[in-house]
């Protein structure tokens, strides 16, 4: 955000759940995909954005997704960076998230721990690559900290069980993006235990101009190359400005 924001004007807010945004229960408050789309659309209306860029990454993606679907005429460009619309794109390790989605309490023990371990969040950080002694362990127990906080189990169980609805929807964003054509810009972290290379090129297949740049990076790409996102990002916008 601060190599970009002498650029644009960048606004990154937490979903509800997450980061420092409250998270109420979910008994008040549905926590599915379509939900936190629409709770950002409304948040957008009250900051009256009008025309925007969107930059996804995880959960971003249906998010995003079904922001632009919802207010097409608002997107001025994506920056999609591991996030896929394609089933190819999905690794073997969501065969355990698809067993849960088939019977969630039988699975719910083997969710937990792909989501609260240690070594999970190592793989989500580190992904195949060797010597773990060179980054910083801060990265992985972060994130697992905030997941673990009383009362997060529940919600992410809750997005984890509804994300098989996203796959529903795959085919209404991939026509989206065909009948849509929206500048798109796509940043994959190549050691994505979780997302494949396959979803990023996939995404190339519905908009024949996307650019695809692959990064030596994992799932958290911006973590690990932050300057050559920016410059990616920066670049990329400066010639639809141009053109």
């Amino acid at each position: 955000m601060s190599k970009l924001s002498a650029w644009f004007r960048v606004i990154a807010p937490d979903y509800p759940g997450f980061g420092w945004s409250d998270a109420p229960d979910p008994s008040a408050y549905a926590y599915t995909f379509e939900n936190l789309s629409q709770t950002i659309l409304d948040f957008s209306d009250l900051l009256k954005l009008e025309r925007y860029s969107l930059y996804m990454q995880d959960y971003g993606g249906p998010v995003g997704f079904g922001m632009a679907t919802a207010r097409p005429e608002r997107i001025h460009s994506l920056v999609v960076q591991n996030a896929v619309i394609h089933e190819e794109g999905l690794t073997g390790l969501w065969d355990a998230r698809k067993a849960y989605w088939t019977n969630r309490d039988a699975h719910e023990a083997a969710i937990r721990e792909g989501m609260f371990s240690v070594p999970a969040g190592i793989a989500r950080h580190v992904g195949d690559r060797p010597h773990l002694e060179r980054y910083n362990p801060d990265l992985w127990m972060d994130e697992i900290l905030s997941l673990r906080r009383p009362g997060i189990d529940r919600i992410q169980l809750n997005l984890s069980f509804d994300y098989q609805n996203n796959l529903k929807r795959y085919p209404e964003w991939q026509s989206y993006l065909r009948t849509k054509r929206p500048p798109l810009l796509v940043l994959w972290g190549q050691h994505d235990p979780l997302f494949s290379v396959k979803g990023a090129w996939a995404m190339q297949r519905e908009q024949p101009k996307a650019i695809i740049n692959v990064l030596e990076a994992g799932h958290f790409a911006t973590y690990d190359v932050p300057s050559e996102i920016s410059k990616r990002v920066l670049s990329f916008h400066h010639d639809l400005e141009v053109a």
